[in-house]
């Protein structure tokens, strides 16, 4: 019995080796992401799994975290390990380089395109048949419409939705205090804001809630054109904001975890032609040109501008608009 015994431990402590060894085979990633990317990724991250295993005969995992951009990005602040962030707009990692210095103050320069592998749009969902109307901007401050939006504190969705209703007062002349006002005639036509995108378009969608659902053009264009498309159309505004969703490594955490290599790859497979597919495939609008060609057909034309050309830069929207005291808090606390 004491050979025994001998052998059993023996016998474990192999088993343990060999798993062991195996588990460090196996390499995993965690990318946090805003929320209303989960189809995006599920489909991107099965492909580069399998791009990656052809290419390197390695086999390895992508593990997922979503909801509301802003609020992802306090959690990786926090202590969350990303190996990867692909959020909605820049500031989230622009926090992370000044609050946490997770990432270096350059990171837009790492990747083409300023890191962003593709771009999307706001526009409008409604439902069908349009019963009230709603065309542009304008329509949503109109008495007896519910707008239903995230709220901009918490999600980048919220804030392209709030910047591109000021920019589109702005083009047409309004002073700053005029574009506050049409601003407040907004906020007062919205129901309940949501923490982020998905949340809101659960309102809109599930709990039947708004005349408009103001939210990302691939959010409306994947419920438009899917099972529920029977009771909802989109809307195209006259003007809208590009959206270009940025996307970096979380360098304190890869290179703690030994998953810089990886994470890089992954990061440059969303700008392979396959992985460019894919997103125009969930309606967002591509950077591969022949990609983007294929699927135009797809994308409607509207006239757009930036963050950059209206408000000069990200930083000066946050400061001007997000930040305490910023005229969003002006609006929903009845300051002036």
């Amino acid at each position: 019995m004491a050979g025994w015994g001998r052998a059993s431990r023996w016998v474990g402590a192999g088993i343990i080796a060999l798993a062991t060894g195996a588990a460090q085979a196996d390499t995993s990633l965690l990318n946090v992401s805003y929320d209303v990317t989960r189809e995006l990724y599920k489909d991107i991250n099965a492909s580069f799994i399998a791009d990656y295993r052809k290419k390197t005969g390695e086999t390895v995992s992508i593990k997922q975290s979503h909801g509301a951009s802003s609020a992802q990005a306090l959690s990786v602040l926090q202590g969350l390990q990303a190996d990867v962030v692909t959020m909605n707009q820049p500031n989230d990692i622009d926090l992370l380089a000044q609050k946490g210095h997770l990432v270096p103050e350059n990171w837009r320069a790492r990747l083409r395109d300023d890191s962003a592998p593709y771009t999307t749009t706001m526009v409008f969902l409604v439902r069908k048949g349009n019963p009230k109307h709603i065309k542009d901007w304008d329509d949503l401050v109109k008495p007896g419409v519910q707008v239903v939006i995230a709220n901009p504190k918490t999600s980048g969705n919220g804030r392209y939705t709030y910047l591109a209703a000021w920019g589109y007062r702005k083009l047409l002349g309004a002073t700053d205090a005029q574009a506050l006002d049409f601003e407040r005639a907004l906020i007062k036509n919205v129901p309940v804001l949501d923490a982020g995108g998905r949340g809101a378009t659960t309102t809109f969608t599930q709990r039947g809630i708004g005349d408009v659902l103001v939210t990302f053009e691939n959010e409306v264009s994947l419920i438009d054109t899917g099972a529920d498309g029977k009771d909802f159309e989109a809307v195209y505004p006259s003007v809208s904001l590009i959206a270009a969703p940025p996307v970096t490594i979380v360098d304190k955490v890869v290179d703690k975890r030994g998953t810089r290599k990886l994470a890089q790859a992954y990061l440059d497979y969303l700008y392979s032609p396959a992985a460019q597919e894919i997103i125009a495939q969930h309606h967002l609008r591509p950077r591969d040109a022949g990609v983007l060609a294929k699927h135009a057909s797809e994308f409607r034309p509207i006239k757009t501008f930036t963050v950059e050309q209206m408000f000069g830069g990200w930083q000066k929207a946050q400061a001007t608009h997000f930040a305490d005291g910023g005229t969003f808090d002006q609006i929903v606390t009845g300051r002036e």
